[in-house]
């Protein structure tokens, strides 16, 4: 103890006999005679007034201690005190914050590669593509020996197709479907309208046994019609090690064909890899209403399809999605009255391969566009739909396209043909011209 605080409580235990001294006074000579208190009375006022004065004291003596030295008393009790938890803040569970809204991230726009993906299973060669070409050319393939791939697939004059609105088969039977162009089929991840072909393999080998299409009786067939041949036994052994002929090859040989029919020169094409001349203003709007529509939905990826092997997701869709007019002005619902579930076409060229849709009943492409928008992305005014999270139907407005955003777009998909096709295409109609008769 400091000599600053001795002499304090010195002073203070001196002051307090003074006042116990006064005290004792003031009850024997004043207080007990005016209250008439007997002897016992004065000593138990005197005791009474005593026990206050030496509380006060105490209090006082102790605010002296703190004060004077408090890195001795008052520190150390508050570095060791620890408050207890409360325990309703204990209990309560961690509280999940909402997450911060992210802006949605852009969409991007990709070339189409210069290159189709092929299997590990069949690679191709210069010797099995040239094989496949006369493959795809062959009417021995058919029942008749009348119809070839080439026959429904027109390579330039209709740009993989045959511009009618469903497949004419090789007795004349008229198919159910509308005609899919072989170009960019490569980048597909199934095949046929329906998407049951899981590869261009596949694929191949449905049209020549379908009896409505080139009706050719059995796969055995096909390997005896061409083993008869010599020169098609020279050509399986340039592409395959060995000149046996079997209908597994015969696929092999048409798909490694088929993955060198790509298209990759479009005027997009060029856009994108960084010709800023390469679109018009209309068919920049429409790139930009292509995105904000909606249509990126299906369409996405440099093949502008999700049944694309280049990060396609879901390829097959219900259409139409939306009650419309549509469907019975176009037939579009099936035989029986469901809506069909049908694989995302790509639109690579699509302004080249009309008539459209999969039953071929649409012969213009801005109506096509008017159709998608409403039937599929619900641009049709008032939209009703049902959401199931919270069972209750939600109505929703929104405004049909315009015409000039309706031809936008379709500039925007006239920019997706390619500029050799597109060349092939014109020569092949100026050949056609020159060849018909004078009127």
């Amino acid at each position: 103890m400091d000599s600053d605080l001795f002499d304090l409580l010195a002073i203070g235990l001196v002051a307090v006999i003074g006042l116990f001294t006064l005290l004792a006074l003031m009850v024997r000579q004043d207080l007990a005679p005016r209250a008439g208190l007997t002897r016992e009375g004065r000593w138990l006022l005197t005791g009474a007034l005593g026990t206050g004065l030496l509380a006060f004291s105490l209090k006082m003596a102790v605010a002296a201690v703190l004060v004077q030295a408090p890195g001795g008393t008052v520190t150390p009790l508050i570095a060791a005190y620890r408050p207890p938890p409360a325990a309703e803040e204990a209990a309560a569970p961690p509280v999940a914050l909402p997450a911060v809204p992210q802006a949605a991230p852009a969409y991007v726009w990709e070339a189409l590669p210069l290159q189709a993906p092929e299997p590990a299973d069949n690679p191709g060669n210069a010797a099995k593509i040239a094989l496949g070409e006369r493959l795809f050319h062959e009417t021995r393939l058919s029942g008749r020996g009348t119809q070839s791939c080439s026959s429904c697939h027109d390579l330039y004059a209709k740009a993989g197709g045959d511009r009618r609105p469903t497949a004419l088969g090789e007795a004349g039977q008229s198919g159910p479907r509308n005609t899919p162009t072989v170009w960019n089929a490569a980048f597909q991840s199934v095949l046929f309208w329906d998407g049951r072909a899981p590869s261009l393999e596949e694929q191949a080998k449905g049209p020549i046994l379908n009896p409505v299409e080139m009706n050719l009786d059995s796969p055995g067939e096909a390997e005896r019609r061409l083993a008869a041949d010599p020169g098609y036994r020279r050509d399986f052994a340039r592409a395959f090690g060995d000149g046996e002929v079997t209908f597994n090859r015969i696929a092999q040989a048409l798909a490694a064909f088929e993955r060198t029919l790509i298209t990759p020169d479009s005027a997009y094409d060029r856009f994108v890899r960084g010709d800023a001349t390469a679109l018009s203003q209309a068919q920049l709007r429409g790139m930009a209403l292509f995105e904000s529509v909606g249509c990126v939905l299906c369409h996405k990826g440099p093949a502008f399809s999700d049944a694309s092997l280049l990060g396609g997701q879901a390829p097959r869709r219900h259409f139409p999605a939306n009650p419309t007019a549509y469907e019975d002005q176009y037939p579009l619902l099936l035989e029986d009255g469901r809506r069909g579930v049908w694989r995302v076409p790509s639109l690579r060229n699509v302004a080249l391969t009309g008539p459209w849709l999969h039953n071929g009943s649409v012969d213009r492409l801005e109506e096509v566009v008017r159709i998608m928008a409403s039937a599929q992305l619900g641009r049709s005014g008032r939209l009703t739909a049902w959401r199931g999270q919270d069972r209750a139907l939600h109505r929703i407005e929104r405004s049909p396209l315009s015409p000039r955003e309706v031809a936008d777009i379709v500039a925007f998909l006239n920019a997706l043909s390619s500029d050799s096709l597109l060349a092939r295409q014109r020569a092949a109609a100026g050949k056609h011209a020159d060849a018909m008769p004078a009127g």
